[in-house]
C-alpha cells in the first residue's frame, strides 16, 4: 500500500512522518485490498481555535473511500486518534462485506419470492425479533456497550414507553422517547 503524507501550514518533519508511518503501519497489516492511505497533517492558523491540529486520513481502493478525521492539540495524538477511527470503520465495512456476502448465500438457499424492489429502493436483507425488557435509560445505554451496537431499542422502566438509546458522533448517547 502506498502512503502519501502532505501537511497544510506545517513542515512535515522527519519525527512527525515516521509516527505517521507507523501508526498507518497497523492499517497496512490489515490488508483489505486498499490501494493507497494519503495522509494530511494541518494546522489551522486562526488563533482563536484552541484545538488546531488536524489529522485527515483517507483510504482509498477499488472506488472506495474510506475517511477518518481527528483534531488534537497535539499532531501526534491527533494521528493515534485518526487511525484508531480508520481502523474501526474498516473492521466495520469489512463486517457489511461479510454480512453481505451471508445474506446473499442464505437467500440463494431459501425459497421465498419477493417482488422486485423499485430502482435504488433499499432491500431488507435481514430481520430480527427482540423481546423488550423494562429497564432504565442507563441500563439500556450499558447494555449497548456490552453489545458494543451503536444503539439498542428497550422499554423504559420509568415511562412504560418503548426507548432507543444511540450513540452520537461526539461520543455521548443519545436518548429517543416514543410516545404510544
Amino acid at each position: 500500500m502506498q502512503v502519501v503524507i502532505k501537511g497544510k501550514n506545517i513542515e512535515v518533519t522527519e519525527a512527525l512522518r515516521d509516527h505517521a508511518r507507523q501508526k498507518v503501519s497497523k492499517i497496512e497489516k490489515l490488508d483489505l485490498g486498499f490501494k493507497e492511505i494519503e495522509v494530511k497533517l494541518i494546522v489551522e492558523k486562526n488563533p482563536s481555535i484552541q484545538i488546531n491540529q488536524i489529522a485527515e486520513l483517507t483510504l482509498y481502493g477499488n472506488g472506495r473511500i474510506l475517511r477518518a478525521t481527528e483534531r488534537d492539540r497535539d499532531m501526534y495524538v491527533a494521528i493515534d486518534k485518526a487511525v484508531s477511527k480508520l481502523a474501526r470503520q474498516i473492521k466495520k465495512y469489512h463486517g457489511k462485506q461479510i454480512n453481505r456476502t451471508q445474506a446473499q448465500e442464505s437467500a440463494l438457499r431459501t425459497q421465498f419470492i419477493a417482488t422486485p424492489p423499485s430502482e435504488g429502493m433499499p432491500v431488507i436483507v435481514k430481520e430480527k425479533s427482540i423481546d423488550l425488557k423494562p429497564m432504565t435509560a442507563e441500563e439500556a445505554a450499558l447494555q449497548m456497550e456490552m453489545l458494543g451496537h451503536d444503539f439498542f431499542v428497550f422499554v423504559n422502566a420509568d415511562t412504560d414507553n418503548t426507548n432507543v438509546v444511540y450513540r452520537r458522533k461526539d461520543g455521548d448517547f443519545g436518548l429517543i422517547d416514543t410516545s404510544r
